[in-house]
């Protein structure tokens, strides 16, 4: 034992060393006698505590505060919400012909979060399918090589697959992890080719679509064209969901409930199936005579202004749409020159010809640039201003307002259009405000998205644009339907619908009812653009002079029929080939209208070669059968 102070000193070859002197304490003298293996071990049981706490405090965080977050993870990979696609809405004529309805179909789906996690096994799981469907294997690995494989939403792999695919690939699931079937359905358009520009078609949704409809999944139709995509919201109803429990392979081992889905609305359209029909026959017919391939007609019900009828030529079948139309097949189709998806009737801009005169004539009456009893002579057929001349289609005698409508007289139309001699024309404001109160020059407000407006220019417009002023040539080509005009043959058919019911301009609509899969139906209703624009004593002069087109006029085939018809020819030039385009205008019963039509042939020649024999026969037709 040492107690304080220790000196000690050595003498070493004659050198004297003083050692160091150290101070220790009893506590310190303790710990040196204390074996160094027993204070390793506390050391590490210290650590080991440390380590435990820190491993209690994780599993504390993770089953208490964080706990619900990884339950819902767990449970979404077990528990899983298979949507059930919702019917979708039929759409009928107005006597309750099938027009769009829906037939089963199979589509095969990639469930990205199922694919296996090797590279290798993902291109083998390819090459089977690719073998199954009759797909390139190049393009399968694309698409599963593409996908987020957290995500359980199925992804599109190829649509409308035969019975026989889907149970080979329900056979073989357990060896094809991530690809499943999914039930759906697909429309079936009854005459697809002669109702497509009416109805349009649906397919599947585009990632584009995708992102303007957040509630859309990437195996989900939509509307693409006319009806289908106007009335989308409609017609989609809302779709339900299973709630299964599935293993790690994503096989279905419980079904915990179902959650039904809501069909779709029902469209009950103001077409005539019949009518429609009949149209597009007798247009067809015409087209083979005559050797051209484009036309446009369209049939409105002058009461409430309800489309019975429109047709386009060239057509195409939307059903080809509706079952994933091949590229070659969609190829054929947009580089067809003379587009058979171009709706002429809503689209199709052209000048009017002579179907615009009753719309002048109701100008010049209404201004009293005229009365129903002026004279205006035929000019020898031509009027020479400037040295220009502006021919007639053929010499006329003295006629008054009646007799020029009967018999498209253009110097008449030229002289109140215009001006010339005493007659003080209307000029181009003036026949621009009546275009225009007649609906030229404006969208219709027809339920079809995309619809153009036509055009009706004036003189500011021809300064800006062509930095000329405005003429009196112009003023007369714009009298006759020509020049810069042109208008679509829905705007057409709609001023005409105007007239036949005395002065009320409608907003053209299809769709007349829309239906509740419980029977409850809301009614579409007319809708007015402007009434009372014009004077009725204005209105009837029109009429007559449109009813003696047909007893006096340029349309006398129709002046033997059953029914009294009114009308009005039209022959419009276009290019610089001297081609033209055929109009007539019409509607019947003249005393009592209930139908309004414009049929279009696009290079036709004159509408009394084209027009006129059509719509005897569908006249014919629409007031003799029994049942409408």
């Amino acid at each position: 034992m040492l107690n304080g102070y220790l000196n000690k000193r050595r003498i070493q070859k004659g050198v004297e060393i003083e050692d160091s002197i150290m101070t220790i304490t009893e506590k310190e003298e303790a710990i040196m006698e204390t074996p160094f293996e027993k204070h390793g071990l506390k050391i590490i049981w210290l650590v080991i505590v440390f380590l435990m706490s820190l491993l209690f405090a994780r599993v504390a965080y993770l089953s208490i505060i964080k706990g619900s977050y990884y339950a819902d993870i767990s449970n979404g990979n077990r528990v899983r919400s298979i949507s059930i696609k919702a019917p979708r809405g039929k759409i009928t004529d107005k006597y309750g012909h099938i027009l769009a309805g829906n037939i089963p179909s199979i589509d095969a789906v990639i469930i990205p979060g199922d694919l296996p996690e090797s590279s290798e096994e993902r291109k083998v799981l390819a090459e089977k399918v690719s073998r199954i469907l009759s797909m390139d294997r190049g393009n399968i690995e694309t698409a599963i090589e593409s996908q987020n494989r957290k995500s359980l939403d199925p992804v599109l792999l190829a649509e409308n697959i035969t019975q026989d695919q889907a149970l080979i690939l329900l056979e073989k699931k357990k060896e094809l992890s991530g690809i499943s079937t999914e039930n759906t359905a697909i429309r079936k358009y009854e005459d697809g080719n002669i109702f497509s520009s009416v109805i349009g078609y649906e397919g599947k949704i585009t990632k584009e679509e995708m992102d303007r409809n957040s509630n859309y999944r990437m195996t989900d139709y939509i509307g693409k064209t006319y009806l289908e995509k106007q009335y989308e919201k409609q017609l989609r109803g809302v779709a339900g969901a299973k709630r299964v429990e599935v293993d790690s392979l994503g096989n279905i081992k419980k079904n915990l409930g179902i959650i039904d889905p809501k069909a779709g609305q029902d469209l009950v359209l103001n077409i005539d199936a019949g009518l429609q029909k009949k149209l597009f026959d007798s247009i067809t017919s015409i087209l083979e005579k005559t050797g051209t391939r484009t036309a446009a007609a369209v049939a409105i019900d002058p009461r409430s202004g309800g489309v019975l009828a429109m047709v386009n030529f060239p057509n195409y079948d939307n059903n080809l749409f509706a079952r994933g139309i091949s590229n070659e097949g969609y190829q054929s189709i947009i580089k067809d020159k003379d587009l058979p998806l171009f709706n002429r009737v809503i689209n199709g801009e052209y000048p009017p010809g002579s179907t615009i005169k009753p719309v002048i004539a109701a100008a010049a009456l209404s201004e009293g640039t005229i009365t129903p009893e002026t004279i205006i002579e035929g000019m020898g057929g031509s009027l020479n201003i400037g040295g220009f001349r502006f021919g007639d289609w053929k010499v006329h005698g003295p006629s008054d307002v009646r007799t020029a409508i009967a018999e498209s007289n253009d110097i008449f139309f030229y002289s109140i259009g215009g001006g010339y001699g005493n007659i003080q024309g209307l000029g181009m404001s003036r026949m621009k405000k009546y275009d225009n109160l007649f609906g030229f020059g404006n969208v219709t407000g027809i339920d079809l998205p995309g619809e153009s407006s036509g055009f009706i220019p004036d003189e500011q417009w021809k300064l800006e644009k062509l930095k000329e002023r405005w003429y009196i040539g112009n003023s007369y080509h714009a009298s006759i339907g020509q020049g810069f005009i042109t208008a679509t043959p829905l705007q057409v058919a709609n001023f005409v619908a105007a007239i036949a019911n005395g002065g009320t301009l409608y907003s053209p609509r299809i769709v007349n009812q829309i239906k509740n899969s419980d029977g409850k139906s809301e009614i579409v209703g007319p809708a007015v653009i402007r009434k009372d624009f014009i004077s009725e004593e204005v209105m009837r002069v029109v009429r007559e002079g449109m009813r003696k087109t047909v007893t006096d006029g340029t349309a006398q085939p129709l002046k033997d029929m059953s029914v009294n018809v009114a009308g009005k020819t039209g022959t419009a030039q276009f290019g610089s080939e001297g081609k033209t385009h055929g109009w007539f205008v019409s509607f019947a019963p003249y005393e009592n209208p209930e139908i309004a039509m414009v049929v279009l042939a696009e290079g036709g020649g004159d509408g009394h070669s084209s027009g006129v024999p059509v719509t005897k026969e569908v006249y014919e037709y629409y007031f003799s059968r029994d049942n409408k």
